[in-house]
């Protein structure tokens, strides 16, 4: 049964009668003490709230009575009904636990499918609760649900994540991808889209963070000819192509705030103009955006508009990074030698044990995409069939390394203690220009132990005469 709550009998009526012929058990309600009444006595399965109880319209009292039937029953997803002049307060209303948010006057196709979703949604969550209670579902397991294609590894955190991808993927919900830079991004958006009910249409892949602000209409909407000085042909909109499938939209905390604006509008509406042309058109789409910024924080400066953030996050996907799931190091290692060998041609390509073992001690920051090239140029420089820790050495490609202020330690993760070994090494040669004696002296190392230290970290001698 799904629970309508509304003041204005005409709005209970019209929406009674849109889900009864949906195939919904619907009951309407007008104030907050029936709502409440309900919600003890027979709990329904989703709620349609309106934000507004009383002469005044700031929304407090549907804000209040969110928080009341979230404390008796925080299970049932709430679907907010505002006017445009209250979006804020709906934004306000997600924090405060409701799922969804739909703007007056409404479409009715529309509401049905934020409908379906939601409750969807709410049904794969309890069943995924269920399963936590349960041993950890193996990887061969989520193979035979899912399609996971690609997605290498069986942490735990990423079992969570590929379960959490199965569940969601058969909603339309939008869902926003975090992760550092090189962690898969792309190819959970894949599976979301593979496992879902429009897996047959487009899935059109946007990099934001490649779109001036000047060029967002164009290359989103599309243009007809003549719409602006160098419009010589028309031009499809990258939402047109992807028009009842899925778009991804990849860096989507690079997007300027004149273009969030426009984006933000579509995503509301469902509805956009091609550029020349007045004429709106409707959008069957589902969105998936990534980023690897910390877009509340962007919020909370003012970077990242508040109403877009809570738009595009319904379901927030956080990937790992691959320091935080070493242990999936060696398998994606053995994937991209079967890679190699197919492609190169080299059927006894193998990597020893120890250069495993020595991978996964790497911090590795830019991730599977780090990883993958080292591989890679490991294969092809060191011409052997087998790849010992010394090949990985040599063709490791490290970032430049900003050195800490005086007195300042290095962030975690940015140096190895061999690294801060040598830059000490150096600095004191430099102080002391040279002598040895005194540089040794200073580390608290004997003549000996930093010859040998000089020999390790390839320091020429030269540098250190003197002593």
């Amino acid at each position: 049964m799904l629970l309508i709550v509304d003041d204005d009998l005409a709005v209970r009526t019209s929406l009674k009668l849109l889900l009864k012929r949906a195939g919904y058990e619907a009951h309407a309600v007008a104030t907050p003490a029936e709502t409440l009444a309900v919600v003890r006595e027979t709990p329904p399965q989703l709620v349609l709230m309106d934000m507004n109880f009383s002469l005044a319209t700031t929304g407090a009292d549907g804000l209040a009575l969110l928080r009341e039937v979230k404390t008796l029953a925080s299970q049932i997803p709430v679907i907010l009904i505002t006017g445009w002049g209250s979006i804020s307060l709906a934004v306000e209303g997600m924090k405060a636990g409701a799922a969804e948010f739909v703007t007056k006057p409404w479409n009715n196709e529309a509401l049905l499918q934020t409908i379906r979703t939601v409750l969807s949604l709410s049904a794969s969550q309890v069943a995924g609760s269920t399963e936590a209670d349960s041993p950890a579902a193996s990887r061969r397991q989520l193979d035979k649900q899912y399609r996971l294609a690609d997605i290498i590894g069986q942490d735990p955190q990423l079992l969570h994540v590929l379960r959490n991808v199965g569940q969601v993927a058969a909603t339309d919900a939008s869902v926003l991808i975090e992760g550092e830079s090189g962690t898969g991004k792309e190819l959970i958006a894949e599976a979301i889209h593979r496992n879902s009910h429009r897996k047959h249409q487009p899935f059109v892949k946007v990099n934001l963070g490649g779109i001036s602000s000047s060029l967002f209409e164009s290359e989103m909407f599309g243009h007809r000819r003549g719409a602006f000085t160098d419009a010589k042909a028309d031009r499809v909109g990258r939402f047109e192509m992807a028009n009842g499938g899925t778009i991804f939209l990849d860096e989507i905390g690079e997007l300027e705030l004149a273009s969030q604006v426009k984006l933000l509008r579509v995503l509301q509406d469902r509805t956009y103009e091609v550029l020349g042309d007045s004429k709106p058109r409707r959008l069957d789409i589902r969105v998936i955006a990534a980023t690897n910024r910390n877009l509340a924080e962007m919020v909370a400066q003012g970077r990242f508009r508040e109403d877009l953030f809570y738009r595009i996050n319904l379901i927030t996907v956080r990937l790992p990074a691959l320091r935080e799931r070493p242990g999936d190091i060696p398998l994606l290692t053995q994937h991209f030698v079967d890679q190699l060998r197919a492609t190169y041609h080299r059927p006894a390509l193998r990597v020893s044990t120890r250069a495993l073992h020595w991978l996964r001690e790497q911090q590795l920051p830019g991730n599977i995409r780090e990883l993958k090239n080292l591989v890679e140029r490991a294969v092809l420089v060191s011409g052997k069939e087998e790849l010992g820790p010394e090949d990985f050495q040599a063709n490791a490609q490290r970032l430049p390394i900003r050195h800490p202020e005086p007195g300042e330690l290095p962030a975690p993760g940015t140096m190895t203690l061999d690294e801060l070994e040598a830059q000490m090494i150096r600095q004191a040669l430099s102080h002391y220009d040279g002598n040895i004696s005194r540089v040794a002296k200073a580390l608290g190392l004997s003549r000996g132990a930093l010859y040998r230290r000089l020999e390790k970290h390839a320091i020429p001698f030269e540098t250190a005469d003197g002593g």
